[in-house]
């Protein structure tokens, strides 16, 4: 039995995961992101078991195709930010479209619905978040505009405080006085 896990995205979740299953004794043949196959029979109490404390994580059973689909979405874009080291060769929609195999105005539409938020914006929220993650390990701020694939760097920071309010120096600044007083 497979089983979508809404949310689940990363090497950290997985492990979340595979934990809660191992606690509910169910047979694991694999744990991917936002994806879970089981072995042998599966009875009803032990869905609404493994759905109740997958809650508890900030999880769920997914059992819409449509949230489904959205699940998908996010999954590649996780993957695109967090995983890939290399740029898309092809525009973004396309790339998404061609391994979804929905045309991008009808997946923007559903992941509009359902999140609340354009996918594109969803892309540039996860991007900042890479983007803070690296600025945490000193890099230089134009290496980290090429890392992610930013035509330049006013373009990264101009995002950057959009999506934060504050700019890229100052978030970078806040975070080593916040190292300096743990450290203290």
């Amino acid at each position: 039995m497979i089983i979508n896990i809404k949310n689940m995205v990363g090497r950290h979740d997985e492990i979340i995961v595979s934990n809660i299953l191992n606690r509910l004794r169910l047979n694991v043949t694999y744990v991917t992101s936002g994806q879970v196959k089981l072995r042998g029979r599966v009875l009803q109490y032990q869905l609404r078991m493994l759905d109740n404390t997958l809650k508890e994580e900030g999880l769920e059973i997914i059992i819409a195709k449509k949230t489904l689909l959205v699940q998908k979405v996010k999954n590649l874009i996780y993957e695109m930010v967090y995983c890939d080291d290399e740029p898309l060769p092809v525009k973004f929609s396309g790339y998404l479209s061609q391994r979804l195999h929905y045309s991008y105005t009808y997946l923007s539409a559903i992941f509009s619905h359902e999140c609340h938020m354009s996918i594109e914006r969803y892309l540039i929220e996860q991007r900042i978040e890479k983007v803070k993650m690296l600025i945490t390990t000193h890099w230089v701020l134009s290496n980290i505009a090429c890392k992610m694939n930013y035509s330049s760097v006013s373009h990264l920071s101009t995002q950057f405080k959009k999506v934060t309010g504050i700019t890229a120096s100052e978030y970078k600044f806040l975070q080593e006085r916040e190292v300096m007083r743990l450290r203290a």
